[in-house]
């Protein structure tokens, strides 16, 4: 696979990162270890070097199953991970967002611990903390990296004016928003512009829509209890249903490059900028083979035209979390 390097910080990545938050969290299934160890160690083998953890993925699990299977190449790969989250350590219980410079410190110290490595490549704040100065964040996070203990700075849904100013204490590396053609909102509130401007790489993360750009789910599809989809407006039944014209669209595409929606998807993403990078995440061996090989698929100058005067007719249905986790980012 073909490599990006996230804006001009020099750190080099594979152009399609593996996101490994669904093996054990959010989706309702718990991946067996010994399996998502698999998992990780065939996206490594098919050119994967950079994959994406959080301590709040479990919580806590996540990291491990991640620092378990990267453990044999760990000089080999870019290891994301990040921090924000108020995690009752004994319960898992979330109590809402925390990034007090002791907070991150703390929280920084136990990711090492769970990925078994002496530094974290990226660390991203996961939410903006409103009660926290970002300039408290970045500073926080500059000693950790002048210690050792972290090569690169990343923030996760934050606004593009709280991008410059915790640039200016620690210039951050990476930003990592949701990003996809079904959510499209870095190319109007500033981010790809703060990216451009200031040397930094963008992580697009959900590039598949949660799953629902790949074609195989649509309005019959069940949504578990326990998969977070089930509080998302745009998995209403109605709202895939609505929604399907994106899917057709990307469906028609496929057919005509002899691809996959997913695959297209993708390369739709990675023709926006050469320092954008999509981490789709999968629990199956075939989808992630699939998505890995959407970095072999080439988009023309005209289909990328035909896509945007398609997809600028398309009304996409739902906001992409309810109200209160929507008040979480963007700040």
């Amino acid at each position: 696979m073909q490599t990006r390097q996230l804006g001009t910080s020099g750190l080099e990545v594979s152009a399609i990162g593996f996101g490994c938050m669904g093996l054990n969290f959010g989706y309702g299934t718990v991946t067996p270890e010994a399996e998502a160890i698999d998992l990780i160690r065939a996206a490594y083998d098919l050119g994967v070097t950079f994959f994406d953890t959080a301590e709040v993925y479990g919580p806590f699990t996540n990291e491990v199953v991640v620092g378990k299977a990267l453990a044999p190449i760990r000089d080999k790969v870019v290891i994301a991970t990040k921090f924000g989250f108020d995690i009752d350590p004994e319960t898992g219980k979330q109590n809402g967002l925390t990034s007090r410079p002791e907070h991150i410190r703390k929280a920084a110290e136990g990711s090492l611990k769970r990925l078994g490595i002496d530094t974290i490549d990226l660390l991203y704040q996961h939410r903006v903390d409103p009660n926290v100065p970002i300039e408290d964040v970045a500073g926080a996070v500059k000693d950790l990296i002048a210690e050792g203990k972290v090569r690169h700075f990343g923030l996760s849904e934050p606004g593009a004016e709280t991008v410059r100013r915790a640039h200016k204490v620690q210039p951050v590396t990476a930003l990592q928003n949701e990003y996809s053609l079904w959510t499209r909102g870095p190319e109007t509130n500033g981010i790809l512009e703060a990216c451009e401007e200031l040397g930094i790489g963008l992580v697009a993360y959900s590039p598949l829509g949660k799953g629902f750009l790949t074609g195989a789910m649509n309005k019959e599809t069940p949504i578990g209890d326990n998969d977070f989809r089930k509080l998302l407006p745009r998995f209403t039944a109605d709202a895939m249903q609505a929604n399907e014209e994106l899917v057709d669209l990307l469906k028609a595409i496929a057919a005509e490059k002899k691809a996959t929606p997913a695959q297209v998807a993708l390369a739709w993403l990675l023709s926006r900028k050469p320092w954008i990078v999509p981490i789709p995440g999968t629990t199956k061996r075939h989808r992630l083979e699939e998505n890995n090989a959407a970095s072999e698929v080439r988009l023309s100058l005209a289909e990328l035209s035909n896509i945007e005067k398609a997809a600028a007719a398309i009304a996409i249905t739902g906001d992409r979390y309810p109200e209160h986790l929507m008040k979480m980012v963007g700040r």
